[in-house]
């Protein structure tokens, strides 16, 4: 029988099961979510128009995956800025990054050990075309701001992906997914992005 092993702490909510074919634990996250592991499993996502960047520390072999839908936060006026989303998820890009890479070295990592693979940025909602685009440059960004190196990347395109990544060894597996899971990965993310815009105008009453 597969052992599950106790996560890091704070990561409890993540959704993990033992996978029997494969042998292994996979931890599954969604939009909006972050995961890290000292442990000998996978992380998995299905990305759309959303992006995951898997970094970890390859050589003491801990690392993690995010999942993010937006670049930045926007203020009160429309614009992009470089603001924190305060109700603390990863839903944008810039806190979901930052989370990964703190966590990361919080638990043992060294920044400079750290190196990405980036995926997603995909092209699957006509109204929405943009928002992959906004990901991608953000995400090559952010990783060359912080001086961490990207060592692969499988971005853009119309298709939505599937991936596995095992941090301890930093490989990642891609699938390109046909468009018979279209319908279903662009529910979701219309969805998802419906939920960021009603909390955003919840989120901009200014308190005093």
């Amino acid at each position: 029988m597969l052992n599950i092993q106790p996560c890091i702490k704070g990561f409890e909510h993540i959704k993990r099961f033992a996978d029997k074919r494969r042998h292994i634990v996979i931890a599954k996250i969604l939009p909006g979510e972050v995961y890290v592991s000292k442990n000998n499993e996978l992380i998995s996502t299905v990305l759309g128009s959303c992006i995951s960047a898997c970094i970890w520390d390859e050589k003491l072999g801990i690392g993690g995956m995010n999942h993010f839908m937006l670049p930045i936060k926007r203020d009160n006026h429309g614009n992009d800025g470089w603001q924190l989303d305060v109700s603390y998820t990863c839903r944008y890009g810039h806190w979901a990054m930052e989370f990964l890479i703190n966590e990361i070295t919080k638990n043992g990592g060294h920044r400079s050990n750290l190196v990405a693979k980036v995926f997603g940025g995909g092209k699957i909602v006509p109204k929405m075309s943009e928002v992959g685009t906004s990901n991608i440059h953000f995400v090559r960004q952010y990783l060359q701001t912080e001086e961490i190196p990207v060592i692969a990347h499988d971005v853009g395109g119309p298709w939505p992906r599937k991936i596995m990544f095992h941090p301890n060894s930093g490989v990642a597996k891609m699938k390109r997914l046909r468009s018979i899971h279209n319908d279903t990965i662009r529910q979701r993310e219309q969805i998802y992005l419906h939920d960021i815009e009603e909390n955003e105008i919840q989120s901009d009453i200014e308190l005093f």
